[in-house]
């Protein structure tokens, strides 16, 4: 009994069903039928509760890295992230508005209308208003849709189908699926340990993200995660197209571009995911400089325009340094390092003798955390996609900046720098390690013991 308690699986299966009990905790927090988590204390407890769950999930992935696990494991993985997924299913979306907004574009496109031409307060969509969705819409007096074409062909399809928050989620919890499944095809291939798959499939904040809150980063995922298996694969162009979708869901997986491209495979993927941007705005140019919808506004909102939005940029506000004034150093500068990241990515040679599927990860998740951070987003639910990539390449920088901005959900100090510096200066730390280690050992190919 004594060994069977020791065992790895065991462990395992001690840790899934902890954060397990941790999550459902967390949900019986929430005021039932309530549009939030329903006062700002109830919300502090709460962000409070589910970051104690980042420490099984933590303990967990360092032991699918570091133990040897039967095959069976991969089992208990998975049985525990669709029991994860399935408590918060049927739950409201208390932490975010934003799927009443895809459930309208889907209604609007439902109805033939295109989602850029109007606010949702536009007398000329009055007819679309009900009860449920309606009312709960963010900025819909003043602000047209921000969601590229992809995600409005995605807010269409499901808008056939479903005019409730239930079916986007269950949608969104689709194309996440997609992405997990494409992950555990390329650890596959690469005869790494599919147990890997756990620093996706059990992260808490893709978890409250996708399941609770329905993000259309989804989206994003399960395209990025099928473009990571049709690279490695050698489906150069549809891996760019695969890319190029992915991009109008989220602006953010362009940055991963260069990855792919890497070994001088330049032109096919680049001029194919090109035109998949081309055509997927053609259905929606009627709608003539709209069709870029609320973006402008939305920079301004968060603090782009002036700078303040910045995580660093905010930090030197502290020292009385103003953003305004070193927004375009900051903006070229961090322009000029991602640009020769990216350089270096695409052309220069391969480091070290990691597989090619390895290795395309790896590049893919430096330019992600980076691009993420550079662009500092104090939404939790930009995130999560960091760790997709980590479950081929796993570093703890990366891991940590996919999950821990679980603590964005709220700002009990209302401001951009000192609360989010729970999150960026321990990722920077783990990244100076990681830099420095690199540096002084030889990097393995796979953690001792490891089974596949």
């Amino acid at each position: 009994m004594t060994r069977l308690l020791a065992s790895p699986a065991y462990r395992l299966a001690a840790l899934g069903l902890g954060l397990l009990v941790v999550n459902v905790g967390a949900l019986a927090i929430h005021v039932p039928g309530a549009d939030t988590v329903g006062s700002v204390t109830r919300a502090n407890v709460f962000v409070g509760v589910v970051a104690v769950g980042l420490v099984p999930y933590l303990l967990a992935v360092r032991l699918v890295l570091r133990q040897r696990l039967p095959r069976a494991a991969l089992w208990t993985i998975l049985g525990i992230a669709v029991l994860m997924r399935a408590a918060l299913l049927p739950a409201p979306p208390f932490l975010s508005s934003d799927i009443y907004r895809y459930v309208w574009d889907g209604q609007v496109q439902a109805a033939g209308i295109n989602p850029y031409r109007y606010v949702p307060a536009d007398p000329a969509l009055e007819r679309l208003r009900d009860a449920a969705v309606y009312p709960l819409i963010n900025r819909k007096d003043y602000a047209r849709t921000i969601y590229p074409p992809a995600a409005q062909l995605v807010f269409a399809a499901v808008g056939q189908v479903s005019h409730g928050v239930t079916g986007m989620k269950l949608a969104m919890l689709g194309f996440e699926a997609l992405g997990m499944l494409a992950m555990l095809a390329i650890l596959r291939d690469a005869g790494l340990p599919s147990a890997r798959i756990l620093i996706y499939a059990w992260n808490p904040l893709a978890l409250w993200s996708f399941a609770c809150d329905g993000h259309v980063d989804a989206v994003a995922i399960g395209l990025l995660g099928l473009a990571l298996l049709a690279r490695t694969r050698r489906r150069y162009g549809l891996a760019g197209a695969l890319l190029g979708a992915a991009t109008l869901v989220k602006l953010l997986p362009v940055a991963v571009a260069p990855a792919f491209v890497r070994r001088g495979r330049l032109w096919l993927p680049m001029l194919v995911g090109a035109a998949v941007i081309v055509v997927l705005y053609l259905p929606y140019l009627g709608a003539g400089a709209n069709v870029l919808g609320f973006a402008g506004g939305y920079g301004a909102e968060e603090g782009y325009e002036t700078g303040a939005g910045y995580w660093l940029l905010a930090g030197l506000g502290h020292l009385g340094l103003a953003p305004p004034g070193l927004l375009r150093t900051y903006l070229v500068c961090a322009g000029l390092t991602l640009a020769a990241l990216a350089l270096r990515i695409a052309f220069g040679r391969d480091r070290g003798p990691a597989p090619d599927a390895v290795a395309l990860c790896r590049d893919a998740g430096t330019l992600a955390a980076l691009t993420t951070c550079a662009a500092s987003p104090h939404y939790a639910w930009y995130y999560p996609w960091l760790t997709l990539p980590a479950v081929v390449a796993p570093a703890q920088a990366l891991i940590w900046l996919g999950s821990a901005p679980i603590l964005f959900l709220i700002d009990p100090l209302n401001d951009r720098f000192l609360w989010p510096s729970l999150v960026f200066v321990p990722a920077l730390v783990l990244a100076a390690r990681s830099l420095w280690q690199g540096r002084t050992a030889p990097q393995a190919a796979l953690p001792e013991g490891t089974a596949r």
